[in-house]
């Protein structure tokens, strides 16, 4: 059987201030090994998100300027996105894709920017502070552990339905306060990791994979995409 999936690159004109392109290379290398087609294409500002017409949605990072500007521009797709969540779509969020899913951000000169309230968290800010540096975490579902790098100013609190992507070894994660870094919900995956994180931790990126073909062929043996051997890469 021929498999395919299609990924939106939301904003990924905009939000790929830290190579998060990387993550879509990385979905297409690891979709080619177990026999899937997976093409992309981005979506910005001013057009239409048709949640019928995609399998995964990567949402990568940018700075305070662009996430100004997509704050406003994302409401228009709000719904359309938080149909696609709730349906099981597939989602990587990386740190300004991250905190503009969930109700909104602090910007560093204080600005609210809203986010679309998708998931149940919120991010709030350092004074005069960034976390900056390696990050190791644990996820305790798993035992898996992932690698990344981090950097950013916003602190996130998980809300209801979230739970973290894994808990805190090294490094700060969403807020340096309760050793969680990321979230789960559903299909989706939220980090503040970048390197990309999935160029850093193939497992993730099988993870998505999986899902989607699970939730796309649901009556499928995807038992060889399952057992695909994916190696640590950190």
């Amino acid at each position: 059987m021929a498999y395919s999936l299609k990924v939106c690159h939301l904003y990924g004109d905009l939000m790929n201030t830290y190579g998060d392109l990387g993550n879509i290379l990385v979905l297409k290398y690891l979709a080619n090994k177990m026999g899937v087609e997976l093409t992309s294409e981005v979506i910005s500002l001013d057009q239409k998100f048709d949640p019928d017409k995609y399998d995964i949605v990567v949402f990568g990072g940018g700075q305070d300027f662009e996430q100004s500007i997509i704050s406003k521009d994302i409401q228009s797709k709000k719904q359309a996105l938080t149909d696609f969540i709730e349906d099981n779509g597939s989602v990587v969020a990386i740190c300004g894709g991250y905190q503009l899913l969930g109700h909104y951000y602090i910007g560093a000169n204080g600005e609210k920017l809203m986010g679309i309230g998708a998931l149940d968290h919120y991010t709030d800010k350092q004074k005069d502070h960034r976390f900056i540096g390696n990050v190791v975490i644990e996820n305790e579902e798993t035992g898996e552990k992932y690698h990344g790098f981090e950097n950013h100013q916003g602190i996130t609190f998980l809300g209801k339905g979230e739970r973290p992507l894994g808990k805190v070894l090294e490094g700060h994660g969403n807020n340096g306060q309760d050793k969680t870094e990321g979230a789960i919900y559903k299909n989706v995956y939220c980090t503040y990791f970048h390197g990309p994180i999935l160029a850093r931790n193939n497992d993730i990126a099988k993870h998505v994979l999986v899902n989607a073909l699970k939730r796309k062929y649901p009556d499928a043996d995807l038992e060889p995409q399952e057992e695909l051997k994916v190696g640590a890469t950190f």
